[in-house]
């Protein structure tokens, strides 16, 4: 046994013995599980990597959110009757993502902890709701849960002088972009803009913060590193020929999703291969279609 499975076998047993553990160890999946993976270093890896993006955007709220979010949702879903899909972190990583978002957008106040709280617990149960909703079809919930619950919260600011509604962008009818300077691919910086793609993921554009979530998603898959990176590459590239906003691609707006995209498709659903390949390729590509349409439909 190597150095790596028999820290992984010691780390096993203490879950299966002490329950302060497991509830960490199902917390750290919870975390990883954004990205599609169950292992508890990459959990681990990850939140670092938000801390790090956090404190370097000015933002440390965003961090503790995720944090406090993930614990939230990971210690509701234990009164869910699903126990294999809680020690997987399936119940925690919408909660996580809550806890990002809304300091993100929000202002720091008493109240907006108390709507993390609140929404991180929202999250889980419109996971289950959702997931029965769509098991007919065969098809998960994903992170719907997470986008409806922030939706919610998000629009809610605007009526209430306790949740300061500053940090959300002014509505405006869309309008077409008459033209855009060359960006992403074009602009020298290709590299960052990668890292930054997959760093978005977490709502971040930190190169280090994206370097991160690369290292943690090799830890637990290789293919999924790969499809990580290859996913936000052909995102760029995409984006940067049909001439979309200089900002947007380089800060990794328009490649995040294709992100989630190309590791679901390519590794995380599929076992890798060139028809594989293929679907993953179509889908970068047509998401490149759907990340925009939102804010114009919205």
């Amino acid at each position: 046994m190597n150095t790596s499975s028999a820290i992984a076998s010691k780390w096993t047993h203490f879950t299966e013995i002490n329950p302060a553990v497991r509830f960490i160890d199902v917390t750290l999946r919870g975390c990883a599980q954004v990205m599609f993976q169950n292992n508890p270093l990459t959990g681990l890896i990850f939140f670092i990597a938000i801390f790090i993006a956090a404190y370097g955007e000015g933002n440390p709220a965003a961090a503790y959110g995720c944090v406090l979010g993930t614990v939230v949702a990971t210690f509701t879903g234990m009164f869910v009757n699903d126990r294999t899909s809680w020690l997987a972190g399936l119940y925690g990583y919408n909660g996580c993502l809550v806890g990002v978002a809304l300091p993100t957008f929000l202002s720091v106040t008493p109240q907006l902890w108390g709507c993390i709280i609140t929404g991180s617990i929202v999250s889980v149960i419109a996971t289950v709701s959702i997931a029965d909703i769509l098991k007919t079809w065969k098809v998960a919930a994903l992170t719907a849960p997470f986008v409806l619950t922030t939706w919610v919260v998000l629009l809610a600011s605007y009526a209430f002088s306790g949740l300061d509604a500053s940090g959300l962008s002014v509505p405006e009818l869309p309008h077409p972009l008459v033209s855009a300077p060359a960006g992403g691919l074009f602009n020298g910086h290709i590299f960052a803009t990668v890292l930054h793609g997959v760093s978005e993921v977490y709502l971040f554009s930190s190169v280090a913060a994206g370097g991160l979530f690369v290292v943690g998603l090799a830890v637990a898959s290789r293919w999924a590193a790969i499809f990580a990176i290859g996913g936000s590459l052909l995102a760029v590239l995409t984006a940067s020929l049909l001439g979309a906003n200089t900002t947007g691609t380089d800060s990794g707006l328009y490649a995040f999703s294709a992100v989630l995209t190309a590791i679901a498709l390519g590794s995380s659903f599929n076992k890798p291969s060139w028809r594989v390949l293929g679907y993953t390729f179509i889908g970068v590509i047509f998401n490149e279609m759907v990340t925009p349409s939102f804010p114009v439909l919205c």
